[in-house]
């Protein structure tokens, strides 16, 4: 079951196409990376799911319901999370009196606190005053008051942005137990594919507005094409016959560029050049990271 379903979602202001028919859909249980450099419309898609702003074409589902429909919306909020940029706080009000104010706007059971207090580990801190949080620590407060109405979908905008590496690794940890630990479905957007690749088991990644692939991060892994980078004495007769015999070789920068489908291809490329009677004296194996296929994806040197 998806519990984010979008057709042809978009959005245009006046000459500006920022969303452009997106077909989002997102695995109930998931961890959903939304990728994309800043100005690919992220944001933008992230505020129409919430009914923020209206769709210019298309339409969103959120668990079966059309957020569209004004009825409908109340009954979708009721079960969204939701962090989109920095949290919004009183400094002067201790984390507990912060969580106090959206449990009462929220109708939601005192007993709600603690919890949610728990899960982000900040009930050492929950009685001192926001302003003396660190930048991180506001963002796991923020975290939970996204977490006090006992979402089924968490909604994250960048949560990571600005944080140092301890920051980083606290938020990253506490997105990746939230399917398993509470049976919460993330939808997080980033720019950042080193940080969504430890943490999404999908992903979706847009660029101008348009959908570039979408998947899982295995499907993602599996299209990634690794080359043989071989030292051999000879280079054009190498690249001749590795060509005669069915693989594909180039020369590159005197060593030969064998493209390999599978790592134990190098084990059979260099017993056949051996056997040919060519001396090779280097052998690596080239694949490209994600980051390297997001990058050429999105057009970004």
């Amino acid at each position: 079951m998806n519990i984010i379903h979008t057709v042809g979602l978009s959005r245009r202001y006046k000459n500006f196409q920022a969303v452009d028919k997106l077909n989002l859909e997102v695995p109930s249980g998931s961890v959903y990376g939304f990728l994309g450099p800043n100005g690919a419309g992220k944001t933008t898609t992230i505020r129409m799911l919430l009914g923020l702003i209206q769709p210019t074409g298309g339409n969103a589902h959120l668990f079966g319901l059309d957020v569209a429909d004004s009825r409908q919306r109340p009954a979708i909020l009721k079960r969204v999370g939701a962090l989109v940029e920095m949290p919004a706080l009183y400094p002067h009000l201790s984390g507990r009196e912060n969580l106090e104010v959206t449990r009462l706007l929220l109708n939601a059971d005192k007993q709600h606190i603690d919890r949610v207090l728990k899960i982000v580990n900040l009930m050492d801190a929950a009685d001192k005053p926001t302003k003396t949080y660190s930048l991180g620590m506001k963002q796991r407060l923020g975290l939970a008051l996204a977490l006090l109405n006992q979402p089924e979908l968490l909604i994250l905008d960048e949560p990571t942005n600005g944080l140092d590496p301890a920051g980083i690794h606290e938020i990253r940890d506490l997105i990746r137990m939230m399917p398993q630990e509470y049976g919460i479905t993330v939808f997080l957007s980033s720019h950042l594919l080193s940080e969504i690749e430890i943490m999404a088991t999908h992903l979706g990644i847009v660029n101008g507005g348009r959908m570039l692939f979408q998947g899982t991060l295995a499907s993602l892994q599996a299209q990634r094409e690794s080359h043989l980078l071989v030292g051999v004495r000879s280079p054009v007769d190498a690249v001749r016959y590795l060509n005669q015999s069915g693989w594909s070789a180039v020369q590159q920068n005197g060593h030969v560029k064998v493209t390999a489908h599978d790592p134990a291809d190098a084990a059979l490329i260099n017993a056949a050049l051996v056997k040919q009677g060519m001396h090779v004296h280097h052998l690596t194996l080239e694949q490209p990271t994600l980051e390297d296929m997001f990058l050429q994806m999105t057009g970004n040197n």
